[in-house]
Protein backbone atom coordinates (compact mmCIF):
# COMPACT_ATOMS: atom_id res chain seq x y z
CA UNK A 1 0.00 0.00 0.00
CA UNK A 2 1.53 3.39 -0.78
CA UNK A 3 1.58 5.76 2.11
CA UNK A 4 1.25 8.60 0.08
CA UNK A 5 -2.65 7.71 -0.81
CA UNK A 6 -3.15 8.10 3.20
CA UNK A 7 -2.24 12.30 2.85
CA UNK A 8 -5.13 14.24 2.80
CA UNK A 9 -5.30 16.46 -0.14
CA UNK A 10 -6.20 19.75 -0.02
CA UNK A 11 -6.94 22.78 -2.60
CA UNK A 12 -5.16 25.82 -2.56
CA UNK A 13 -7.81 27.72 -1.00
CA UNK A 14 -8.63 24.98 1.53
CA UNK A 15 -5.22 25.09 2.87
CA UNK A 16 -4.80 28.58 2.95
CA UNK A 17 -8.44 29.23 5.05
CA UNK A 18 -6.81 26.04 7.43
CA UNK A 19 -3.66 27.81 8.22
CA UNK A 20 -5.89 30.79 8.62
CA UNK A 21 -7.52 29.00 11.23
CA UNK A 22 -4.83 27.64 13.05
CA UNK A 23 -3.03 30.87 13.40
CA UNK A 24 -6.21 32.68 15.05
CA UNK A 25 -6.69 29.52 17.17
CA UNK A 26 -2.86 29.87 18.51
CA UNK A 27 -2.84 33.41 18.74
CA UNK A 28 -6.08 34.90 18.86
CA UNK A 29 -4.38 37.69 21.86
CA UNK A 30 -1.19 38.78 21.17
CA UNK A 31 0.41 41.82 22.84
CA UNK A 32 3.28 42.91 20.68
CA UNK A 33 5.89 45.71 21.33
CA UNK A 34 7.57 47.53 18.14
CA UNK A 35 8.48 50.92 16.34
CA UNK A 36 6.36 51.63 13.67
CA UNK A 37 7.03 51.95 10.57
CA UNK A 38 5.15 52.53 7.46
CA UNK A 39 1.90 54.29 8.14
CA UNK A 40 -0.60 54.54 5.63
CA UNK A 41 -4.55 55.30 5.26
CA UNK A 42 -6.45 54.36 2.76
CA UNK A 43 -9.37 55.51 1.11
CA UNK A 44 -11.61 53.20 2.89
CA UNK A 45 -10.26 54.89 6.40
CA UNK A 46 -8.59 51.71 7.25
CA UNK A 47 -4.85 52.14 8.20
CA UNK A 48 -1.88 49.78 7.18
CA UNK A 49 1.31 49.63 8.93
CA UNK A 50 4.30 47.65 9.90
CA UNK A 51 5.58 46.90 12.97
CA UNK A 52 9.49 46.07 13.58
CA UNK A 53 12.47 45.64 15.44
CA UNK A 54 15.99 45.24 14.25
CA UNK A 55 15.32 41.47 13.22
CA UNK A 56 11.88 41.13 11.58
CA UNK A 57 8.71 42.80 10.43
CA UNK A 58 4.98 42.06 11.19
CA UNK A 59 2.56 43.71 8.59
CA UNK A 60 -0.65 44.90 10.35
CA UNK A 61 -4.04 46.68 10.33
CA UNK A 62 -6.27 49.04 12.18
CA UNK A 63 -10.22 48.85 11.04
CA UNK A 64 -11.47 52.02 10.54
CA UNK A 65 -13.99 52.16 13.46
CA UNK A 66 -10.53 51.30 16.13
CA UNK A 67 -8.57 54.73 14.71
CA UNK A 68 -11.21 56.93 15.99
CA UNK A 69 -10.91 55.35 19.39
CA UNK A 70 -7.16 55.48 19.74
CA UNK A 71 -5.60 58.29 22.16
CA UNK A 72 -2.49 58.95 19.89
CA UNK A 73 -1.86 59.81 16.46
CA UNK A 74 0.01 57.35 14.64
CA UNK A 75 3.73 57.91 13.16
CA UNK A 76 6.73 56.80 11.71
CA UNK A 77 9.13 55.92 14.19
CA UNK A 78 6.68 55.73 17.44
CA UNK A 79 7.29 52.93 20.40
CA UNK A 80 4.28 51.64 20.76
CA UNK A 81 2.27 48.10 22.08
CA UNK A 82 -0.27 46.65 19.99
CA UNK A 83 -3.17 44.55 21.65
CA UNK A 84 -4.97 42.57 18.82
CA UNK A 85 -4.99 38.85 17.19
CA UNK A 86 -2.78 37.42 14.45
CA UNK A 87 -4.07 36.34 11.26
CA UNK A 88 -3.80 35.46 7.54
CA UNK A 89 -4.51 36.75 4.36
CA UNK A 90 -5.42 33.86 1.76
CA UNK A 91 -5.25 36.26 -1.09
CA UNK A 92 -1.36 36.80 -0.42
CA UNK A 93 -0.35 33.70 2.01
CA UNK A 94 0.69 36.29 4.40
CA UNK A 95 0.15 37.01 7.91
CA UNK A 96 -0.92 39.81 9.92
CA UNK A 97 -1.80 41.43 13.13
CA UNK A 98 -5.15 43.15 13.19
CA UNK A 99 -4.83 45.70 15.98
CA UNK A 100 -7.67 46.19 18.45
CA UNK A 101 -5.40 49.12 20.54
CA UNK A 102 -2.02 51.00 20.72
CA UNK A 103 -0.23 52.70 23.48
CA UNK A 104 3.13 54.43 23.64
CA UNK A 105 5.53 52.71 24.94
CA UNK A 106 6.45 53.93 28.44
CA UNK A 107 6.90 56.87 29.47
CA UNK A 108 10.42 58.05 27.66
CA UNK A 109 8.36 57.13 24.53
CA UNK A 110 5.76 59.77 25.24
CA UNK A 111 8.89 62.27 25.86
CA UNK A 112 10.35 61.90 22.95
CA UNK A 113 7.03 62.32 20.71
CA UNK A 114 6.69 65.62 22.75
CA UNK A 115 9.83 67.02 22.15
CA UNK A 116 9.32 66.06 18.55
CA UNK A 117 6.10 67.39 18.02
CA UNK A 118 6.98 70.66 20.16
CA UNK A 119 10.03 71.24 17.79
CA UNK A 120 7.40 70.43 15.09
CA UNK A 121 5.12 73.22 16.47
CA UNK A 122 8.09 75.68 17.33
CA UNK A 123 9.56 75.80 13.27
CA UNK A 124 5.90 76.60 12.37
CA UNK A 125 6.47 79.61 14.54
CA UNK A 126 3.17 78.60 16.42
CA UNK A 127 4.79 79.16 20.18
CA UNK A 128 6.33 82.65 18.50
CA UNK A 129 5.26 85.50 20.87
CA UNK A 130 4.34 87.89 17.93
CA UNK A 131 1.39 85.51 17.64
CA UNK A 132 0.16 85.58 21.61
CA UNK A 133 -2.90 88.08 22.01
CA UNK A 134 -3.40 90.48 24.66
CA UNK A 135 -5.09 89.28 27.72
CA UNK A 136 -8.20 90.81 28.18
CA UNK A 137 -7.90 93.70 31.41
CA UNK A 138 -11.61 93.66 32.32
CA UNK A 139 -13.42 90.60 30.52
CA UNK A 140 -17.38 90.98 30.28
CA UNK A 141 -18.02 87.02 29.30
CA UNK A 142 -15.34 84.64 30.41
CA UNK A 143 -15.72 80.67 28.71
CA UNK A 144 -13.99 77.86 30.58
CA UNK A 145 -12.98 74.74 28.54
CA UNK A 146 -12.78 71.67 31.62
CA UNK A 147 -14.55 69.00 33.23
CA UNK A 148 -17.88 70.31 34.90
CA UNK A 149 -17.46 68.18 37.78
CA UNK A 150 -13.97 68.85 40.19
CA UNK A 151 -12.06 71.35 42.10
CA UNK A 152 -10.90 72.86 39.00
CA UNK A 153 -14.12 74.83 38.02
CA UNK A 154 -15.01 75.35 41.56
CA UNK A 155 -11.98 76.66 42.02
CA UNK A 156 -11.85 79.06 39.06
CA UNK A 157 -15.88 80.46 39.10
CA UNK A 158 -15.00 81.34 43.10
CA UNK A 159 -11.76 83.19 42.62
CA UNK A 160 -13.93 85.20 39.42
CA UNK A 161 -16.91 85.77 41.80
CA UNK A 162 -14.42 87.02 44.58
CA UNK A 163 -12.52 89.55 42.46
CA UNK A 164 -15.00 90.92 39.73
CA UNK A 165 -18.07 88.83 38.94
CA UNK A 166 -18.98 88.48 35.33
CA UNK A 167 -20.62 86.35 32.88
CA UNK A 168 -18.96 82.68 32.82
CA UNK A 169 -19.89 79.98 30.48
CA UNK A 170 -18.23 76.55 30.84
CA UNK A 171 -17.84 74.39 27.84
CA UNK A 172 -17.98 70.70 29.63
CA UNK A 173 -15.23 68.32 28.09
CA UNK A 174 -13.29 65.17 28.88
CA UNK A 175 -9.93 65.86 30.02
CA UNK A 176 -8.57 62.67 29.92
CA UNK A 177 -8.83 59.58 27.52
CA UNK A 178 -9.33 58.92 24.20
CA UNK A 179 -11.73 61.40 23.32
CA UNK A 180 -10.84 64.22 25.14
CA UNK A 181 -8.28 66.17 22.54
CA UNK A 182 -11.11 66.01 19.74
CA UNK A 183 -14.10 67.74 22.67
CA UNK A 184 -11.44 69.91 23.12
CA UNK A 185 -10.86 71.12 20.00
CA UNK A 186 -14.33 71.54 19.55
CA UNK A 187 -14.52 73.68 22.46
CA UNK A 188 -12.28 76.50 21.49
CA UNK A 189 -13.77 76.06 17.96
CA UNK A 190 -17.41 76.46 18.80
CA UNK A 191 -16.61 79.20 21.35
CA UNK A 192 -15.16 81.07 18.38
CA UNK A 193 -17.82 80.64 16.47
CA UNK A 194 -20.53 82.05 18.68
CA UNK A 195 -21.51 85.74 17.76
CA UNK A 196 -24.17 86.24 20.49
CA UNK A 197 -22.20 86.76 23.82
CA UNK A 198 -19.03 85.57 22.20
CA UNK A 199 -16.72 85.14 25.05
CA UNK A 200 -13.63 87.91 25.37
CA UNK A 201 -11.42 85.60 26.81
CA UNK A 202 -11.25 81.77 27.15
CA UNK A 203 -9.75 79.28 30.04
CA UNK A 204 -8.62 75.90 29.27
CA UNK A 205 -7.98 74.21 32.61
CA UNK A 206 -7.64 70.57 34.57
CA UNK A 207 -5.62 69.33 37.50
CA UNK A 208 -2.50 67.54 37.73
CA UNK A 209 -1.45 63.90 36.91
CA UNK A 210 0.74 62.01 34.93
CA UNK A 211 1.87 62.54 31.32
CA UNK A 212 -0.25 59.79 30.25
CA UNK A 213 -3.51 61.76 31.71
CA UNK A 214 -2.10 64.83 30.22
CA UNK A 215 -1.37 63.80 26.50
CA UNK A 216 -4.46 65.21 25.41
CA UNK A 217 -3.83 68.68 25.58
CA UNK A 218 -0.43 67.92 23.52
CA UNK A 219 -2.66 66.43 20.56
CA UNK A 220 -2.21 67.87 17.05
CA UNK A 221 -5.61 69.00 17.23
CA UNK A 222 -5.56 70.69 20.37
CA UNK A 223 -2.38 72.65 19.59
CA UNK A 224 -3.33 73.67 16.07
CA UNK A 225 -6.99 75.00 17.61
CA UNK A 226 -5.47 77.06 19.75
CA UNK A 227 -2.95 78.69 17.53
CA UNK A 228 -5.99 80.12 15.51
CA UNK A 229 -8.25 81.35 18.15
CA UNK A 230 -9.26 84.99 17.65
CA UNK A 231 -10.47 84.64 21.57
CA UNK A 232 -7.12 84.78 23.93
CA UNK A 233 -6.68 82.15 25.87
CA UNK A 234 -5.47 81.38 29.20
CA UNK A 235 -3.76 77.68 29.71
CA UNK A 236 -4.43 76.09 33.10
CA UNK A 237 -3.17 72.80 32.42
CA UNK A 238 -1.48 70.65 35.32
CA UNK A 239 0.79 71.85 38.26
CA UNK A 240 3.21 74.26 37.94
CA UNK A 241 6.07 71.59 37.13
CA UNK A 242 3.34 70.13 34.46
CA UNK A 243 4.29 71.69 30.76
CA UNK A 244 2.03 70.42 28.29
CA UNK A 245 2.00 72.01 23.96
CA UNK A 246 -0.94 74.05 25.64
CA UNK A 247 0.70 76.10 27.39
CA UNK A 248 3.34 77.26 25.74
CA UNK A 249 0.80 77.78 22.32
CA UNK A 250 -1.49 79.63 24.73
CA UNK A 251 -1.60 83.52 24.68
CA UNK A 252 -0.99 83.37 28.54
CA UNK A 253 0.21 80.14 30.85
CA UNK A 254 -1.22 79.76 34.64
CA UNK A 255 0.67 77.52 36.91
CA UNK A 256 -2.82 77.10 38.31
CA UNK A 257 -6.53 76.82 38.14
CA UNK A 258 -7.08 79.50 40.60
CA UNK A 259 -3.89 81.43 39.26
CA UNK A 260 -6.30 81.60 36.02
CA UNK A 261 -9.27 83.30 37.54
CA UNK A 262 -6.96 85.91 38.99
CA UNK A 263 -5.62 86.74 35.60
CA UNK A 264 -8.33 87.07 34.00
CA UNK A 265 -10.10 89.43 36.05
CA UNK A 266 -8.93 92.61 38.31
CA UNK A 267 -9.91 93.22 41.90
CA UNK A 268 -12.91 95.48 42.06
CA UNK A 269 -12.29 97.31 45.60
CA UNK A 270 -8.25 98.40 43.77
CA UNK A 271 -10.67 99.81 40.71
CA UNK A 272 -12.88 102.06 43.07
CA UNK A 273 -9.53 102.89 44.79
CA UNK A 274 -8.02 104.10 41.41
CA UNK A 275 -11.24 106.24 40.77
CA UNK A 276 -11.25 107.69 44.31
CA UNK A 277 -7.58 108.67 44.20
CA UNK A 278 -7.44 110.11 40.90
CA UNK A 279 -10.27 112.45 41.53
CA UNK A 280 -8.49 113.57 44.62
CA UNK A 281 -5.49 114.42 42.39
CA UNK A 282 -7.81 116.80 40.06
CA UNK A 283 -9.27 118.39 42.76
CA UNK A 284 -5.70 119.70 43.87
CA UNK A 285 -4.52 120.52 40.67
CA UNK A 286 -7.39 122.44 40.34
CA UNK A 287 -7.33 124.18 43.90
CA UNK A 288 -3.58 124.89 42.77
CA UNK A 289 -4.36 126.13 39.49
CA UNK A 290 -6.30 128.95 41.14
CA UNK A 291 -4.24 129.89 44.07
CA UNK A 292 -1.52 130.77 41.18
CA UNK A 293 -3.49 132.58 38.91
CA UNK A 294 -5.07 134.45 42.05
CA UNK A 295 -1.73 135.18 42.97
CA UNK A 296 -0.51 136.56 39.29
CA UNK A 297 -3.37 138.96 39.81
CA UNK A 298 -2.52 140.09 43.19
CA UNK A 299 1.00 140.62 42.22
CA UNK A 300 -0.41 143.05 38.92
CA UNK A 301 -1.88 145.51 41.78
CA UNK A 302 0.15 148.61 41.22
CA UNK A 303 -0.18 151.11 45.07
CA UNK A 304 0.06 154.86 42.68
CA UNK A 305 -2.58 153.49 40.75
CA UNK A 306 -5.59 152.52 43.57
CA UNK A 307 -8.34 154.61 42.34
CA UNK A 308 -7.84 153.78 39.27
CA UNK A 309 -7.80 149.80 39.61
CA UNK A 310 -10.79 150.33 42.05
CA UNK A 311 -13.44 149.17 39.85
CA UNK A 312 -11.81 147.02 37.80
CA UNK A 313 -10.55 145.40 41.38
CA UNK A 314 -14.22 145.07 42.26
CA UNK A 315 -15.42 143.23 39.41
CA UNK A 316 -12.22 140.70 40.13
CA UNK A 317 -14.17 140.35 43.44
CA UNK A 318 -17.48 139.40 41.99
CA UNK A 319 -15.73 137.09 39.76
CA UNK A 320 -14.18 135.07 42.50
CA UNK A 321 -16.93 134.99 44.67
CA UNK A 322 -18.67 133.46 41.87
CA UNK A 323 -16.32 131.03 41.40
CA UNK A 324 -17.41 127.49 42.34
CA UNK A 325 -15.17 125.69 45.08
CA UNK A 326 -13.41 122.49 43.60
CA UNK A 327 -14.61 120.60 46.51
CA UNK A 328 -18.32 121.29 46.09
CA UNK A 329 -18.26 119.97 42.43
CA UNK A 330 -16.43 116.79 43.73
CA UNK A 331 -18.57 116.09 46.41
CA UNK A 332 -22.02 115.01 44.73
CA UNK A 333 -19.38 112.88 42.55
CA UNK A 334 -18.29 111.16 45.49
CA UNK A 335 -21.36 110.74 46.79
CA UNK A 336 -22.01 108.90 43.98
CA UNK A 337 -19.59 106.47 44.52
CA UNK A 338 -19.93 105.94 48.14
CA UNK A 339 -23.62 104.82 46.86
CA UNK A 340 -22.76 103.07 44.00
CA UNK A 341 -20.06 101.01 46.41
CA UNK A 342 -22.82 100.47 48.68
CA UNK A 343 -25.16 98.69 46.44
CA UNK A 344 -22.86 96.09 45.77
CA UNK A 345 -23.86 92.99 47.90
CA UNK A 346 -22.00 90.58 50.19
CA UNK A 347 -19.98 89.05 47.12
CA UNK A 348 -18.72 86.14 49.83
CA UNK A 349 -22.44 85.53 50.73
CA UNK A 350 -23.17 84.10 46.95
CA UNK A 351 -19.81 82.08 46.75
CA UNK A 352 -20.47 80.28 49.99
CA UNK A 353 -23.77 78.62 48.29
CA UNK A 354 -23.12 75.39 46.92
CA UNK A 355 -23.09 74.61 43.19
CA UNK A 356 -24.74 70.89 43.09
CA UNK A 357 -24.20 70.47 39.34
CA UNK A 358 -23.21 72.28 35.51
CA UNK A 359 -26.89 73.89 35.34
CA UNK A 360 -27.66 75.05 38.51
CA UNK A 361 -24.28 76.72 38.45
CA UNK A 362 -24.77 78.10 35.14
CA UNK A 363 -28.71 79.67 35.92
CA UNK A 364 -27.18 80.91 39.01
CA UNK A 365 -24.46 82.72 37.76
CA UNK A 366 -26.76 83.93 34.68
CA UNK A 367 -29.75 85.02 36.87
CA UNK A 368 -27.56 86.92 39.63
CA UNK A 369 -28.89 90.70 39.43
CA UNK A 370 -25.43 91.39 40.97
CA UNK A 371 -24.07 91.37 37.28
CA UNK A 372 -26.56 93.54 35.88
CA UNK A 373 -26.00 96.34 38.74
CA UNK A 374 -22.29 95.73 38.02
CA UNK A 375 -22.58 96.31 34.60
CA UNK A 376 -24.66 99.83 35.14
CA UNK A 377 -22.41 100.71 37.89
CA UNK A 378 -19.59 100.58 35.37
CA UNK A 379 -21.18 102.92 32.55
CA UNK A 380 -22.33 104.91 35.68
CA UNK A 381 -18.60 105.77 36.62
CA UNK A 382 -17.03 105.85 33.38
CA UNK A 383 -20.11 108.74 32.79
CA UNK A 384 -19.05 110.51 36.13
CA UNK A 385 -15.43 110.19 35.27
CA UNK A 386 -15.92 112.01 31.83
CA UNK A 387 -18.35 114.49 33.04
CA UNK A 388 -15.59 115.76 35.88
CA UNK A 389 -12.74 115.63 33.27
CA UNK A 390 -15.11 117.89 31.06
CA UNK A 391 -16.26 120.70 34.28
CA UNK A 392 -12.47 120.72 35.06
CA UNK A 393 -11.52 121.63 31.48
CA UNK A 394 -14.04 123.97 31.11
CA UNK A 395 -13.97 125.61 34.51
CA UNK A 396 -9.52 126.19 33.86
CA UNK A 397 -10.41 127.55 30.41
CA UNK A 398 -13.18 130.26 31.77
CA UNK A 399 -10.88 131.16 34.24
CA UNK A 400 -7.94 131.69 32.54
CA UNK A 401 -9.98 133.76 30.34
CA UNK A 402 -11.00 135.58 32.57
CA UNK A 403 -7.78 136.42 34.17
CA UNK A 404 -6.11 137.44 30.56
CA UNK A 405 -9.04 139.82 30.41
CA UNK A 406 -8.46 141.77 33.66
CA UNK A 407 -4.42 141.72 33.07
CA UNK A 408 -5.26 143.48 29.83
CA UNK A 409 -7.06 145.95 31.72
CA UNK A 410 -4.33 146.30 34.32
CA UNK A 411 -1.83 147.15 31.93
CA UNK A 412 -3.96 149.58 30.33
CA UNK A 413 -4.73 151.74 33.41
CA UNK A 414 -1.12 151.25 34.79
CA UNK A 415 0.53 154.87 35.78
CA UNK A 416 3.36 153.07 33.19
CA UNK A 417 1.39 153.67 30.36
CA UNK A 418 0.42 157.68 31.77
CA UNK A 419 3.44 158.58 31.87
CA UNK A 420 4.47 157.13 28.38
CA UNK A 421 1.84 159.92 27.11
CA UNK A 422 3.35 162.53 28.47
CA UNK A 423 2.62 163.05 31.58
CA UNK A 424 5.41 163.64 34.72
CA UNK A 425 5.27 162.75 38.13
CA UNK A 426 6.26 165.33 40.80
CA UNK A 427 7.84 163.81 44.03
CA UNK A 428 9.96 166.02 47.14
CA UNK A 429 12.33 163.23 47.51
CA UNK A 430 10.55 161.30 50.33
CA UNK A 431 7.89 159.46 47.91
CA UNK A 432 5.33 162.46 48.65
CA UNK A 433 3.68 163.09 45.13
CA UNK A 434 3.26 167.10 44.52
CA UNK A 435 -0.22 167.12 43.11
CA UNK A 436 -0.07 171.39 43.42
CA UNK A 437 2.29 173.87 42.37
CA UNK A 438 1.35 175.74 45.82
CA UNK A 439 3.27 172.26 47.56
CA UNK A 440 6.25 173.90 46.23
CA UNK A 441 8.17 176.24 48.10
CA UNK A 442 11.32 178.05 46.58
CA UNK A 443 14.29 176.21 46.09
CA UNK A 444 12.68 172.92 46.43
CA UNK A 445 14.56 169.85 45.90
CA UNK A 446 12.01 167.35 43.69
CA UNK A 447 12.37 164.36 41.93
CA UNK A 448 10.98 164.34 38.16
CA UNK A 449 9.73 160.90 36.83
CA UNK A 450 9.53 160.11 33.27
CA UNK A 451 8.57 156.92 31.52
CA UNK A 452 12.15 156.59 30.64
CA UNK A 453 13.65 157.35 33.97
CA UNK A 454 13.83 159.78 36.71
CA UNK A 455 16.11 163.16 37.61
CA UNK A 456 16.80 165.27 39.86
CA UNK A 457 15.76 169.25 39.80
CA UNK A 458 15.61 172.26 42.18
CA UNK A 459 12.67 174.83 41.73
CA UNK A 460 13.25 178.86 42.01
CA UNK A 461 10.78 181.48 42.62
CA UNK A 462 12.09 184.02 39.60
CA UNK A 463 11.81 180.75 37.65
CA UNK A 464 8.45 179.61 38.63
CA UNK A 465 6.99 182.71 37.76
CA UNK A 466 8.59 182.62 33.84
CA UNK A 467 7.47 179.57 33.75
CA UNK A 468 4.25 180.21 35.19
CA UNK A 469 3.68 183.70 32.62
CA UNK A 470 5.22 181.45 29.68
CA UNK A 471 2.27 178.78 30.24
CA UNK A 472 -0.54 181.48 30.94
CA UNK A 473 0.83 183.12 27.27
CA UNK A 474 0.47 179.15 25.68
CA UNK A 475 -3.02 179.31 26.96
CA UNK A 476 -4.21 181.79 25.57
CA UNK A 477 -3.19 180.75 22.07
CA UNK A 478 -3.96 176.78 22.25
CA UNK A 479 -5.29 174.66 25.01
CA UNK A 480 -3.57 171.42 23.62
CA UNK A 481 -0.94 170.96 26.56
CA UNK A 482 -2.67 170.87 30.37
CA UNK A 483 -1.28 172.30 33.03
CA UNK A 484 0.88 169.83 35.26
CA UNK A 485 1.32 171.84 38.07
Amino acid sequence: MNLRENFKEYSVSELAYSLKQTVEDMYGHVRVRGELGRVTIAKSGHCYLDIKDNKAVINSILWKGTINNLSVKLEEGMEVVCEGKLSTYPGRSNYQLIISSVQLAGEGALLALLEKRKKMFSDEGLFDSNRKIKIPYMPKVIGVITSPTGAVIQDILHRISERFPVNVIVWPVLVQGDKAAKQISNAIIGFNNIEITRPDLLIVARGGGSIEDLWCFNEEIVVRSASSSKIPIISAVGHETDWTLMDYVADYRSPTPTGAGEKAVPVLSDLIDIIFERGSRLSRSLTRNIKEKKAVLSSAKLPLANNILAYPQQSLDLILAKMVKPKSIFEPFIQKLHIISSKIPNLERLIDRPLNNLSNLSLRLNERPIRNNISIQEKRLSQIFERITNAANNYINNGTQILSKNTQLLDAYSYQSVLERGYVIVDDGNGNIIRTKNHLPPHSKIILSFSDGKINATTDGEIQKKVKQSITKKKSKSSEQPDLF
